[in-house]
C-alpha cells in the first residue's frame, strides 16, 4: 500500500488518496533447515577452493593443491622408469610427509571459513533463518574436513591409479590405498575441528592463520624435537607417548598402529596395541571435543 501525498495543485483541499500496488505475502515452498544446512555446506566447501569468488582467493588454495599432487605424480614417474615392485613412497606415509603444505592450507581456510562470519557479524544473519547453531557448526566443520580430505586423498588417487597402470598388484595397492584414505579421512576429521575452533576464537583472520600455524606445525616441530631426545638418551618407550601431543604425530602413532605404517619418529618407533589404543581414543576425543566447543562458541555469537 502507498500514500499519495498532496501537490501544490492540490492546495485547495485535502486530496490524499490511497492506492492498492498489489503487495503479497510470499506463498512459495518452505525448503527447511536441511535445505540450509546443504547450502552452507556446498558454499563453504566452495569458498575452500576460492570458488565463486575472485580470482586472487583461487591462487593459494590452486597452489597447494597442485603442490599436494605433483610429488605424487612424481612418484609414480619414478616407479614407471625404473619398473619398480613398489611405489617408493607408501600411501599411508604420504599425508605425513607433505603435513606442512597440508597445515598451511587448513591454516589458511579455516578462519575464512569462520572468522569472516564473525568479524562482519553476518552469523546472528544466518541464525535468523531456519537453521540453528547446531547446523551451521556441521555444515562449517563438515565443509572444512571435505576440503582437507580431497586436498589429501587427491594424490593417493593419483598414486594408485599410477600403480595399476603399471601393473602393480591390484590387490596389495587397493588394500595399501583403503588404508591410505582412512588415514587421511581422520586427519582430515582432527585437523578440522582443532583448526575451527581455533580460529573461531577471533575474528581477526590473520591472528586466526598465525594461531592455526603455532597449533599445527609447530607443536609438531616441539613434539619431533622432544622425540629425538628421547630416542637419543635411549628411552624408546617414552617416544610413542611424547607423540599424544601433536595432531600430526597422533594420526601417525594410529597409522603406525592399526594401518602398517612406518612410523615417522625419530628411531622408527612403533606404538605397541594399548598405546595405538589410546592414540585412537584421544584422535576420537578431540575431534568430539572440537565438535562440543564449536556448539558452545555459536550460543554465544551475537548475544
Amino acid at each position: 500500500m502507498a500514500v499519495e501525498q498532496p501537490t501544490p495543485a492540490m492546495a485547495g483541499g485535502d486530496q490524499t488518496r490511497i492506492h492498492d500496488i498489489g503487495y503479497r505475502g510470499y506463498d512459495g515452498p518452505r525448503l527447511g533447515r536441511a535445505y540450509a544446512r546443504r547450502s552452507l555446506y556446498s558454499q563453504s566447501l566452495r569458498g575452500s577452493y576460492g570458488l565463486g569468488r575472485s580470482v586472487k582467493s583461487k591462487v593459494l588454495p590452486m597452489l597447494l593443491f597442485a603442490v599436494m599432487c605433483v610429488p605424487a605424480a612424481i612418484i609414480v614417474a619414478v616407479a614407471v622408469a625404473t619398473k619398480a615392485h613398489e611405489l617408493q613412497v607408501s600411501y599411508t606415509r604420504y599425508a605425513i610427509m607433505m603435513q606442512a603444505v597440508i597445515s598451511l592450507y587448513v591454516a589458511a581456510q579455516a578462519p575464512q571459513s569462520v572468522s569472516r562470519d564473525l568479524r562482519f557479524k553476518t552469523v546472528p544473519l544466518y541464525f535468523s533463518r531456519p537453521i540453528e547453531t547446531a547446523d551451521y557448526v556441521r555444515a562449517k566443520f563438515a565443509a572444512l574436513a571435505s576440503a582437507i580430505f580431497i586436498l589429501t586423498a587427491a594424490p593417493l588417487l593419483v598414486m594408485y591409479v599410477g600403480a595399476l597402470l603399471s601393473k602393480l598388484g591390484f590387490a596389495h595397492q587397493t588394500k595399501e590405498f583403503a588404508e591410505g584414505l582412512v588415514s587421511v579421512a581422520l586427519l582430515s576429521l582432527l585437523f578440522a575441528g582443532i583448526a575451527l575452533v581455533v580460529a573461531a576464537v577471533t575474528p581477526r583472520r590473520g591472528f586466526g592463520i598465525a594461531a592455526v600455524i603455532a597449533v599445527l606445525i609447530i607443536s609438531y616441530g616441539a613434539v619431533s624435537t622432544l622425540q629425538a631426545i628421547a630416542y637419543a638418551q635411549n628411552n624408546t618407550g617414552a617416544v610413542p607417548w611424547i607423540g599424544l601431543f601433536s595432531p600430526v604425530t597422533l594420526i601417525d602413532g594410529v597409522q603406525s598402529a592399526f594401518l602398517g605404517a612406518t612410523p615417522r619418529n625419530p628411531g622408527a618407533v612403533s606404538p605397541s596395541t594399548g598405546q595405538g589404543v589410546v592414540y585412537v581414543l584421544v584422535v576420537l576425543g578431540l575431534i568430539a571435543a572440537s565438535y562440543g566447543l564449536l556448539i558452545r562458541r555459536y550460543k554465544k555469537v551475537g548475544l
